[in-house]
């Protein structure tokens, strides 16, 4: 390793200095519980994990932009159901997932319009959609300035009964036409897990999305990323 650092500009073995302990990856964590049932306390000591990573992730120049932070859960079949607005199908038969969308209202429309359309096509059914509680405030200048309308899109198989996984291959397509076709981003689309993300530090993440807090909010397992952009 020292010779090749040495060969790249990089720095040789010195002292108690090792060139093999250099990292400069992503930072990634995962928590999972062996019980049967989930909990709010797996999200809890995600985050937690999460916030302890603040070291892996990079900071823009206004020292408050992060270059993303997220967490993937299972999906928190008992928060969702409290806070759709409309019925929901049985837990593993509707997926859902965050997507970003234009700020303008009349913009927002025509997407969410085109993207019920592609729905239809690809044989599901947009149960509704949902608003998702955002704190802007908590976020650095770029990032506000930066920051889409972000809303939850709920959908169900028409007329096949498709669940799970089987679910999941209808909503993989439907995900891909969106970002395609309509130019706007889903974080995921699932009906087995939920993602939540932005460009945000570790230390946002929470603040700015206040689902997260919620204590109906549960999972068996979670997994949380620091992005540091190597490119």
């Amino acid at each position: 390793m020292a010779p090749m650092l040495r060969h790249l500009g990089g720095h040789p073995e010195v002292g108690m200095y090792d060139p093999d302990l250099d990292r400069d990856s992503c930072g990634l964590a995962m928590v999972a519980t062996l019980r049967r049932s989930a909990g709010h306390d797996i999200v809890v000591q995600a985050l937690d994990a999460l916030r302890n990573l603040e070291h892996r992730g990079a900071v823009g120049s206004d020292a408050g932009t992060g270059d993303g932070a997220g967490i993937l859960t299972q999906m928190p079949d008992e928060f969702l159901r409290a806070v759709a607005g409309f019925p929901l199908p049985p837990v593993g038969a509707y997926a859902a997932g965050l997507t970003f969308l234009p700020v303008d209202d009349a913009e927002r429309a025509r997407a969410k319009r085109d993207i019920e359309r592609i729905a239809g096509e690809e044989r599901l059914t947009v149960l509704g959609w949902r608003e998702v509680p955002v704190r802007p405030e908590t976020l650095g200048d770029l990032a506000r300035a930066a920051m889409p309308a972000i809303e939850q899109l709920f959908v169900a198989s028409a007329g096949t009964q498709a669940s799970g996984i089987d679910l999941d291959r209808l909503t993989f397509r439907l995900r891909k036409r969106i970002e395609r076709e309509v130019g706007d981003y889903l974080p995921s689309l699932s009906a087995r897990t939920i993602t939540y993300k932005g460009m945000v530090t570790t230390l946002q993440l929470e603040p700015f999305y206040p689902d997260l807090s919620d204590e109906r909010f549960a999972t068996r397992l979670a997994i949380v990323h620091s992005r540091y952009s190597t490119n």
